[in-house]
């Protein structure tokens, strides 16, 4: 699963707001009605809120607030893929889900920029457990696993936590941009943990795997979070 020690920076959006219809949803009439028009059955397809909220809502799925928005996840990477962090050899990509999965993306994925093209991707990934399902090396794989055996496996030199909804010290994103140009180039390797979900607060499951903890000045949208953090990296890393 993992892509390789050569690339220094390991991304990964922890607790992403990705993950197949729950089976408590299937029988709720927009569930099934959405599924229907696709010609799928419910519990094969993407939790959306756009399409789903009224069954998440009365079904008061835990952690509500951060379930049911694949398009969150569909920005992120569309950012982190075409990043000159990516494509300079310097980054890793993983999706940690909601439900404790994992997704590794290699480097030369191109996600559609097309959003249901992506739902589909996605669906099929969940489905087949990688893509393409019959390719020897696939974009991208997905298993279950924990965020914190997702960081031992990675087996970095420093893990920093860059987000909202902490009791950390607050930090200028240019200051941590920092901090990880001065790592890489002493030769290490960072696992730089982002938040993968619109609204909520990151688990306590998620902080303690953490050596560093910080909070942005401001509470920005995960994707303008991610995207301002690898251009000011990259910036620092003279790839800018």
């Amino acid at each position: 699963m993992k892509q390789g020690n050569e690339r220094p920076l390991k991304l990964v959006f922890f607790e992403s707001s990705l993950e197949l219809v729950p089976q408590e949803l299937w029988s709720h009439p927009s569930v099934y009605k959405a599924a229907w028009k696709r010609g799928k059955q419910p519990g094969k397809t993407l939790l959306d809120s756009s399409l789903h909220h009224q069954a998440i809502r009365q079904a008061r799925l835990p952690e509500a607030e951060k379930r049911g928005r694949p398009d969150v996840v569909h920005i992120l990477l569309l950012e982190a893929l075409s990043s000159p962090l990516n494509e300079a050899g310097v980054l890793e990509i993983y999706i940690h889900t909601i439900g404790d999965y994992v997704i590794t993306v290699r480097p030369e994925t191109r996600i559609p920029r097309n959003y249901n093209r992506f739902v589909g991707l996605i669906e099929q990934l969940f489905e087949e457990g990688r893509v393409p399902p019959n390719a020897p090396t696939p974009l991208m794989e997905i298993r279950p696993m924990t965020i914190r055996s997702l960081v031992r496996l990675l087996k970095p030199t420093h893990t920093i936590l860059y987000s909202w909804g902490i009791e950390a010290p607050r930090r200028r994103t240019r200051e941590i941009a920092e901090e990880v140009q001065e790592a890489i180039e002493a030769g290490s390797t960072v696992v730089l943990l982002l938040p993968g979900y619109p609204h909520g607060n990151p688990r306590d499951s998620t902080i303690e795997v953490a050596e560093k903890r910080y909070t942005p000045l401001a509470r920005l949208e995960a994707w303008t979070l991610a995207s301002h953090t690898l251009a000011l990296i990259a910036d620092r890393l003279g790839l800018l």
